[in-house]
């Protein structure tokens, strides 16, 4: 989130006085968490059946003193931990630990985590009725949605490394060909949800609502980070070396001609994407005119199917639509096209200077996986006075936005999370304006920087990889980094750096990218004195233009110019987001490789 990011001007406000969103009704957050109840105990249930039952089907959990201490493969898989001393104490609490294999330790650390997750999401909705003032019921309504989204994605990873012997319908339907890397970026993902949670609480005054939640929320980011580190170390032959790791299966990579969908393209997907919007057969048609069966997109998404397996098509037609929409997790696979960046305008204000946290500021919020945005724009008018505002937030795991405008100050693109792809798309901001955990790529681009308040400096990314074993970071290749119209003349008084360090573990690299003269000599820019600069990874390579002189670039030991095409090539779409082949079937052209 945005916490803590803001930018250099001295006019900025204290975050502590920042307020947040809205209330809902209590009588709507009572039923709704009462819901949450049962449907929790349920879960439960079902989790335990699948997962624990495979490991410990006949077994009992020794009580004697000598059971307590940790096996070899305890030992051994919380080892290649960051936390070993809680990793084992709760192996050790959990059934059918101290009888397991090391590989049958990833399962198990899997299910251990999941019911602490969803314990956490129980415990939390206890206090849902209660009186809070507006940052504490902003940061538990964050908590609440970035819980359930992380109880997804441990339900998944759990169903792919320990399938139950007769997997039901809807089970197959969500992993149905899911491989190590799915897994990987699920749990890379469920970190970052509590990192984000984390941040939200940080910021609230409420001493008996914030320690409630915390108690709650008590080692999870710790555990959800032993777990991926159990399961990438095992899976992965522990290979973390700062750079992402490749697929363990050998993959074609596929050669798309730059400009033109690839030729391995369906016929109905490549039409899809190729013939004008206003020909396409969409589900649902918006329009502001009453001219089809829906005037705002926000009732176009709450109609979709959930979970959908097939393409849900909604159309947006030209004009200027003052909306807040969130795409939910349950809202899979839709496609939204506009009638052209110009033409389609989806626009917000929300910001935190006018108390709105900032996951809460975007303008288009997507958590649905396989979300596909099309010709149009995103826009937060907020301005940079208000600071955090973000346009498009993308927590959806294989999105893709296509020829798409996102416009804002600060925070403009929050790739939040999971596997996101942008491609001939055009981002506009100031400071940290593209800023998230996601493993995202985006491909002939163009980064706009915007003229910023007095006394700031324009920084292009903040990555917030907190954990090495996360497989996230930003690429941008083949892009055009570039002032904008506003940031030209004055581009000597406001200088701008290709990203500064969020958290420990910063990942961005440039590649074959043209940058203009108004990037600062030195590149990068320190977040706060040496913090990361020996942990985060920034690369260069082989870009030009002006702004891409390498002589006086920063002297960080995490900071390397990229020689060897081999490195540069594990940023690539083929290798970076590539995943159980998602990518081809959006239809969307891309560039597998380095190469044209």
């Amino acid at each position: 989130m945005g916490y803590g990011r803001l930018g250099s001007s001295e006019s900025v406000p204290s975050v502590s006085d920042l307020q947040p969103s809205r209330d809902a009704s209590a009588a709507t957050r009572k039923r709704r968490f009462l819901w949450l109840g049962v449907v929790f105990a349920v879960f439960l249930l079902v989790a335990s059946g699948v997962s624990v039952g495979l490991v410990v089907r006949g077994r009992m959990r020794s009580n004697s003193p000598a059971t307590r201490a940790p096996t070899q493969a305890i030992a051994r898989a919380c080892s290649l931990t960051r936390y070993p001393a809680l990793c084992v104490s709760s192996l050790l609490d959990f059934p059918g630990a101290l009888q397991a294999g090391e590989r049958d330790l990833v399962h198990i650390s899997l299910n251990m985590t999941l019911h602490r997750v969803g314990a956490a999401l129980y415990g939390t909705s206890a206090i849902a009725g209660f009186a809070m003032d507006r940052l504490a019921r902003a940061a538990f309504v964050d908590c609440m949605e970035l819980l359930e989204e992380s109880l997804d994605q441990l339900s998944n990873s759990l169903l792919v490394v320990s399938p139950p012997a007769s997997p039901s319908p809807s089970s197959q339907a969500r992993i149905g060909g899911a491989s190590d890397e799915d897994v990987l970026t699920w749990l890379s993902g469920a970190l970052t949800n509590q990192d984000t949670c984390d941040e939200g609480l940080q910021q609230v005054q409420n001493l008996y609502i914030k320690e409630h939640m915390e108690s709650q929320m008590k080692d999870l980011a710790e555990l959800v980070s032993n777990c991926l580190a159990i399961f990438a170390g095992v899976s992965r032959n522990k290979d973390f070396s700062g750079v992402p790791i490749q697929n363990r299966k050998r993959r074609k990579l596929l050669n798309a001609i730059d400009d033109e969908f690839p030729s391995w393209m369906g016929k109905k997907d490549r039409r899809l994407l190729q013939i004008p919007a206003a020909n396409i057969q969409a589900d649902m048609v918006v329009s502001k005119d009453g001219n089809g069966t829906y005037k705002s997109i926000a009732d176009a998404v709450k109609a979709a199917p959930d979970y959908s397996s097939r393409r849900i098509i909604i159309y947006i037609k030209a004009g200027r639509y003052e909306e807040n929409i969130k795409v939910g997790r349950k809202k899979t696979n839709l496609l939204f096209v506009g009638d052209g960046k110009s033409q389609t305008v989806i626009a917000g204000s929300r910001s935190v200077y006018d108390n709105f946290t900032t996951f809460h500021t975007a303008t288009f919020a997507a958590t649905g996986t396989g979300l596909i945005m099309r010709d149009m724009t995103i826009e937060n008018w907020a301005g940079p006075e208000k600071h955090q505002a973000v346009a498009l937030r993308v927590g959806a795991d294989h999105a893709v936005a296509y020829r798409c405008n996102i416009i804002g100050y600060q925070d403009t693109l929050y790739v939040h999370s999971q596997r996101q792809f942008f491609r001939e798309c055009d981002i506009y901001g100031t400071v940290d304006f593209i800023f998230g955990n996601a493993a995202v790529v985006l491909q002939n681009c163009s980064l706009w920087a915007r003229r910023p308040l007095p006394m700031q400096k324009n920084t292009i990314t903040a990555q917030n990889r907190k954990d090495p074993n996360q497989n996230t970071g930003i690429s941008i290749h083949a892009c055009q980094v570039v002032a904008a119209a506003d940031l030209e003349p004055v581009k000597a008084n406001f200088p701008t750096y290709l990203g500064r360090p969020w958290k420990l573990y910063s990942r961005v690299v440039y590649m074959l990218s043209y940058m203009g003269d108004h990037i600062d000599p030195a590149g990068w820019l320190e977040w706060n004195g040496s913090f990361a600069l020996d942990t985060l990874y920034y690369g260069e390579y082989m870009n030009d233009g002006p702004g891409s002189a390498l002589g006086k670039r920063v002297a960080w030991p995490g900071y390397r110019v990229i020689t060897l095409p081999a490195e540069a090539g594990k940023f690539t779409v083929g290798q970076f987001i590539y995943g159980s082949s998602w990518l081809p079937s959006t239809g969307v052209a891309f560039l597998a490789g380095l190469a044209m």
